[in-house]
């Protein structure tokens, strides 16, 4: 965990801070306007001194309080939030492209539906480096289809259906890494709010199941928690899927 200044003491002045931090980047954001947000996740990574101060500043056992105090301070300054939006607090980690708030343990995810000026988005090449999948490359492109990852490229789902996984690892194999690679692991989509990829970990692929590790081209390691937030694949990046089975990810022109 990265080193703050010490957040203040009492539960009040807590919920402000984060109150109005998440003002602030809605206004910088949407540049007055909060039309084109679609969801908020808030990331908090309290020690655990700490920890009962910040479920406290959340509301953490009433849902949607805290979303109601964003909302009103919202509707206060004229910041025209879409009835659908959501709010998401995570205890967790700081993911790297979380924009951090200054002096406390907590930094602000914010995804809009806003297009990409660019309208050429480039492809990507995943690579296996450790593990025995079906192929050693796989190319990717933007689209709505997910790639998904996983052990056998065929496996049926509780609900009744098949998943075809694209980066499948042999269930027949005998290397060890493919041991730990869950059937419905992970899977990259491609979003076009943003014109990039990102990868989400599926039902296996969370704890306490299996694990997803990824670890960035400046050596900062991101660690995914939950099926509902994914991971901006960034140049370089390597992903470990359970214990040891490695890919990494590349762009290409």
């Amino acid at each position: 965990m990265a080193n703050f200044v010490k957040p203040p003491a009492d539960v009040k002045t807590l919920r402000h801070a984060l109150v109005q931090f998440i003002k602030e980047q809605l206004r910088k954001a949407e540049g007055g306007e909060g039309g084109n947000i679609r969801s908020l996740h808030l990331f908090l990574d309290p020690s655990k001194e700490e920890k009962h101060v910040y479920e406290a500043a959340v509301y953490h056992t009433e849902e949607d309080r805290f979303k109601s105090e964003v909302q009103k301070i919202a509707d206060d300054f004229a910041i025209e939030l879409p009835q659908d939006w959501t709010m998401n607090i995570m205890f967790d980690e700081l993911p790297a492209e979380a924009i951090k708030v200054s002096g406390l343990d907590a930094g602000l995810l914010i995804s809009t539906t806003k297009k990409p000026i660019s309208k050429k988005f480039p492809g990507a090449l995943v690579t296996v480096l450790n593990g025995e999948a079906e192929q050693e490359e796989y190319n990717i492109s933007p689209g709505k289809t997910k790639v998904y990852i996983g052990r056998d490229a065929k496996v049926r789902t509780a609900d009744g259906f098949y998943r075809v996984n694209t980066i499948a690892f042999k269930a027949d194999s005998a290397h060890e890494s493919n041991k730990f690679v869950s059937r419905q692991h992970a899977h990259i989509e491609w979003n076009s709010d943003a014109g990039t990829f990102y990868l989400f970990a599926d039902e296996g692929g969370i704890p306490p199941g299996n694990k997803i590790k990824i670890r960035q081209s400046d050596g900062s390691l991101v660690k995914l928690q939950s099926t509902q937030v994914g991971h901006r694949l960034q140049e370089g990046d390597q992903i470990i899927l359970g214990d040891s089975a490695l890919l990494q990810f590349n762009f290409t022109e």
